[in-house]
């Protein structure tokens, strides 16, 4: 294996890492926002939304732009922007000021989710087997170390100001420092009448799954904080680890989650995966203290991890000649998720409660076992092993 394909695979991996830190550190410190400009749950919601709208419009660009740039072009850009925006969120004096903030930081965090896997599974295609789990398990990584950062900026007093814009700035040179280890992938190839090929139609059934692991772990790093101080009574510096714990249960996961693909199978590994998160959140909406629902989270975690890296390598995989691109609509799709999770969490909060707004993620693994029943009966394995001599014959 030649030393810039490992190269390679490390700088996407501690892209991996970057970007956890960047979602991370908005996630944990939710409660101190909301205290700095005394948001309501359904405005903090419509602030979330807000992200999540930036995050899909760019999203839906970054298909074309994958075909023009490759995920190389587009990450030397969007991994220092992402860390510039995350410091306009920390510094928003005004509630409108955080509406634009935070669509700025979802435009550039869109673009680089995307441009992050679809180098991912260029890397993975070269390796010729599944990598993509180990990679997300970086982005795991980074959460949990902004969620203890997040825990002791809380107990040393740190507000959320200094904290996010110290984090964002910080951000810049570490995600410069990444461009030059990253594969110059190529620009996706037009079929013998000059024409782009459709996407296959499992991309677009990858990317309900996607939603909906999405969604839920949105909902997990976005009001799960709030749900253990506010209905469950924790203090904020315990509350602030319940975030951590979840991340930490989809870092197992997803260190384990190449080999269990490998072994098991992609449907039936999801299928039981929307089966368990359904379970967990069952107990997490009927719990009646902090102390019972902070390990369930951990499980949780392990339940929901493999969801977004195997759906999205599947579909980087489904057409090698438009890689990129597929990605791209999976994760559009998926991003859905964190356009309207948010607003209808905060929405059926301020409805009902909190408590039953946390529900939803009950269904939602309900519908990733069931979406995850119909799709191909393929092996990972084989399906990598496809990708390396497709890739190769098109070379």
């Amino acid at each position: 294996m030649g030393h810039g394909l490992r190269t390679a695979r490390i700088g996407t991996t501690l892209t991996f890492v970057l970007a956890g830190i960047f979602s991370g550190t908005v996630a944990v410190r939710m409660p101190a926002l909301a205290g700095k400009l005394d948001l309501s749950e359904g405005r903090l919601g419509m602030a979330l939304l807000a992200c999540g709208v930036g995050a899909l419009v760019s999203m839906q660009a970054a298909r074309p732009l994958m075909r023009r740039l490759g995920s190389k072009g587009i990450l030397t850009a969007t991994g220092p922007s992402c860390g510039a925006a995350l410091a306009l969120v920390g510094v928003a004096p005004s509630y409108p000021m955080l509406l634009a903030a935070m669509s700025v930081f979802g435009v550039a965090f869109g673009l680089l989710d995307v441009a992050m896997n679809a180098q991912g599974s260029a890397v993975e295609a070269r390796y010729g087997r599944p990598l993509l789990s180990g990679m997300h398990a970086g982005w795991c990584f980074g959460a949990i170390v902004s969620g203890l950062a997040g825990f002791a900026a809380i107990r040393l007093g740190l507000t959320f100001t200094p904290h996010l814009a110290g984090v964002g700035v910080a951000g810049i040179p570490a995600a410069l420092a990444l461009v030059p280890t990253f594969l110059a992938d190529p620009p996706a190839r037009e079929d013998r009448t000059g024409s782009r090929r459709g996407l296959p139609r499992v991309v677009y059934l990858l990317g309900i799954v996607v939603f909906a692991a999405f969604t839920v772990e949105g909902m997990v790093a976005d009001w799960n904080g709030l749900y253990l101080r506010d209905i469950l009574g924790a203090p904020e510096s315990v509350a602030a680890l319940g975030y951590p714990l979840f991340v930490t249960g989809m870092l197992l996961g997803r260190l384990a989650g190449d080999r269990l693909r490998a072994r098991f199978g992609v449907r039936a590994h999801l299928t039981v995966s929307g089966l368990a998160t359904a379970a967990a959140f069952t107990v997490v909406v009927t719990a009646p203290a902090a102390g019972l629902v902070m390990p369930v989270l951990l499980v949780a975690g392990l339940a929901i991890a493999p969801v977004i890296p195997f759906a999205l390598s599947l579909a980087g995989g489904a057409d090698p000649a438009q890689s990129g691109p597929a990605i791209a609509q999976t994760a559009a799709i998926g991003y859905a998720g964190l356009l309207l999770g948010p607003v209808i969490i905060g929405f059926l909060a301020d409805a009902t409660s909190l408590r039953v707004a946390m529900a939803v993620g009950l269904v939602l693994g309900a519908v990733i076992a069931g979406v995850s029943r119909s799709l191909p009966r393929d092996t990972p394995a084989r399906a990598v092993r496809a990708v390396v001599r497709q890739s190769a014959a098109g070379r």
